[in-house]
């Protein structure tokens, strides 16, 4: 896709913030973080319509601490319409990692989210969500 330039008139302080943000996400250049913002403001607006959207569920779980297996592949069944993928890497010998790939109606994909980390002996987990189209 061709780059259109433009100018832009910040205050002060905001640019210090824009330079800050270049700085704290290993950004190349002011214009790489202007993309990113953009870019993250229409996702979240996808996300909040609930239009079509794409990402990943990521856990981490011991698997030793109740049925969490069991339990995450039966809400996994439920879910099958918008599951496109899932990977399971062993970290140790008591760790694993997951990382389910979806495409959906974003509230279905919060929704499978939710119940995915709300599982008892999920260490950790996080949705991530993109533009689709």
């Amino acid at each position: 896709m061709p780059l259109a330039r433009f100018g832009v008139s910040l205050e002060k302080d905001l640019l210090e913030a824009l330079d800050e943000f270049v700085i704290e996400n290993n950004m190349p250049n002011r214009s790489q973080a202007i993309r990113h913002l953009v870019e993250k403001n229409l996702v979240e607006k996808k996300w909040n319509c609930n239009q079509i959207v794409a990402g990943a569920v990521v856990i981490l779980y011991d698997h030793h601490k109740g049925d969490v297996t069991t339990k995450s592949n039966d809400i996994q069944h439920e879910y099958f319409d918008v599951i496109l993928s899932t990977m399971h890497f062993h970290l140790s010998h008591d760790s694993c990692l997951e990382i389910v790939a979806v495409k959906g109606q974003a509230n279905r994909l919060t929704e499978l989210s939710d119940k995915l980390i709300g599982i008892k002996g999920i260490i950790h987990g996080k949705l991530v969500m993109s533009r689709a189209e």
